[in-house]
């Protein structure tokens, strides 16, 4: 255990004899801090419906050929992992709330240039200023949460985050379906907006006034948020002069750490061990086959005769809701890795499936007989491609399920609870750069993918990346349900 961080193993805010806190505006406070990650969802979402809209405007408003359209979805992830870099450096220095405020002028600013667009190049350049909303929503909202949920709620609170991104995306969706691109940049001002206002009125977190040295501040925010009636109690005398021993020395850790990472920092397990099994759910949570299947979708529902490819879009978002929800409802009660572990088993058998419809397509002219055992039974003659369609549509309902249930949600809700507090915006933004920088490879780079492996190649790496995140899951993650981040901290350290 290391000096500066001792102190993080006595729980900082606790009720009197270990009693369950009964207030509910935490609850509010965690869905002011969510709208976050429902206007993150929006701006992720709107690309697909506005596509479309702007391939088929005509001078003198703008329009997207495959170039620009395909730069215009991808440049959102680039925007994001610069984002993440700015949210972990302003959550250390600015506090989380007033970083969650900040994120707000970026969103509303990008869709209003989107809006005013009259050439691609202003499309882009609101695009670029939602996706540093994006990474800076995407890291401090999960911070936000978890350090104001106790450890009974932290979990169903946590997973809100994924759940608002999943609405957001379904949003933008359905709202695309009855909206033209300008109007529907507008409609995404709105969450943003909204968020303002609401963060406005909620309290900084408790733990990080304690950081600075906010006693009176730190106290009235858990009041706030937990229920006054409680008398909770305060860290002990010892337990408090052990926790500001870490403030106090100049200059300050996180100063340090921005300044450059101390790789001596990482011979600690309290450090390197958490920092490693972020970095790595990021990567396995991209390395996934999410982008794959959602970039095959159109085309497998249109094979499978779905001739209206946005209901193929509200589908599959409507899906994600439903099992990001599930998710959010048992995570405190299944916990963590047995979440992980399952989804992982169940995206190993449908990118699995998946690779064994692009094979059967693929070799359909020579391999007839093994398509024909896949083909429903029927008296009338059926097409062999639309039946083995329907073999894809299912492999990318399950998929998606088992993805919203676990690797989903559970990557950025590990990623708010693991980190001591005096690490916590450096790694997180760490983690988040991670994050989106594979997502744009994987995006861009997944056509020269598909090239080389064929497109049954492709799935079954995916498929493979799968085991190795089950495996990873079985043996580096650890259960976080149910204890404090100080206790969670103090398993890392091995106390």
């Amino acid at each position: 255990m290391t000096p500066e961080n001792s102190e993080e193993s006595h729980p900082l805010l606790r009720p009197p004899g270990g009693g369950s806190p009964c207030g509910r505006r935490v609850f509010l406070a965690a869905f002011a801090a969510a709208l976050g990650p429902l206007s993150f969802g929006f701006a992720l979402g709107y690309s697909s419906p506005a596509i479309p809209s702007l391939r088929r405007s005509v001078p003198p408003a703008p329009h997207l050929d495959d170039s620009t359209a395909s730069w215009f979805g991808a440049i959102v992830t680039l925007g994001a992992a610069a984002g993440g870099v700015l949210g972990g450096w302003l959550v250390d220095r600015a506090g989380r709330k007033l970083s969650l405020l900040f994120c707000t002028v970026p969103f509303v600013a990008g869709f209003a240039v989107i809006t005013a667009a009259q050439d691609v190049w202003m499309l882009l350049g609101g695009r670029l200023l939602t996706g540093l909303a994006c990474g800076v929503a995407s890291l401090v909202a999960p911070i936000y949460i978890s350090e104001i949920s106790y450890p009974a709620v932290r979990g169903l609170l946590g997973s809100c985050v994924q759940l608002m991104v999943v609405i957001g995306i379904l949003l933008a969706y359905l709202a695309g379906r009855v909206l033209e691109w300008r109007w529907l940049a507008v409609l995404g001002c709105v969450p943003p907006s909204f968020m303002l206002l609401l963060m406005c009125c909620m309290p900084e977190t408790p733990r990080f006034l304690l950081t600075q040295h906010k006693r009176q501040e730190a106290m009235a925010a858990l009041q706030f948020l937990w229920g006054s009636e409680q008398g909770w109690e305060e860290p002990s005398v010892e337990s408090e002069h052990q926790y500001q021993n870490l403030f106090v020395t100049p200059p300050t850790i996180q100063e340090e750490l921005w300044e450059v990472f101390q790789l001596a920092l990482l011979r600690h397990p309290g450090i390197y061990k958490p920092f490693l099994i972020g970095i790595s759910l990021m990567a396995f949570q991209q390395l996934s086959g999410i982008n794959a299947v959602m970039f095959f979708a159109e085309t497998i529902f249109e094979e499978a005769k779905f001739k209206d490819s946005s209901l193929a879009s509200v589908i599959m978002g409507t899906i994600q809701v439903l099992f990001t929800a599930v998710a959010a409802l048992i995570m405190d009660r299944a916990g963590r890795r047995l979440l992980l572990a399952l989804s992982g088993m169940v995206m190993v058998f449908s990118t699995s499936a998946f690779g064994t419809y692009f094979k059967l397509t693929q070799d359909g002219s020579n391999n007839s007989s093994h398509m024909d055992l896949l083909v429903p039974m029927s008296a009338e003659p059926v097409d062999t491609n639309v039946g083995l369609a329907w073999l894809a549509v299912g492999s990318m309902c399950l998929f998606i399920a088992g993805f919203a249930i676990g690797w989903g949600p559970i990557p950025w809700l590990l990623m708010s609870e693991i980190f001591p507090l005096h690490v916590k915006g450096v790694a997180t933004g760490v983690c988040v750069l991670t994050n989106w920088l594979m997502a744009f490879l994987v995006t861009k780079e997944f056509n020269n993918l598909m090239e080389v492996l064929r497109p049954y190649g492709a799935f079954w790496l995916a498929s493979a990346f799968c085991i190795f995140s089950v495996l990873f899951t079985l043996f580096w993650v650890p259960e976080t349900k149910g204890k404090t981040l100080e206790q969670i901290t103090a398993h890392f350290e091995g106390r």
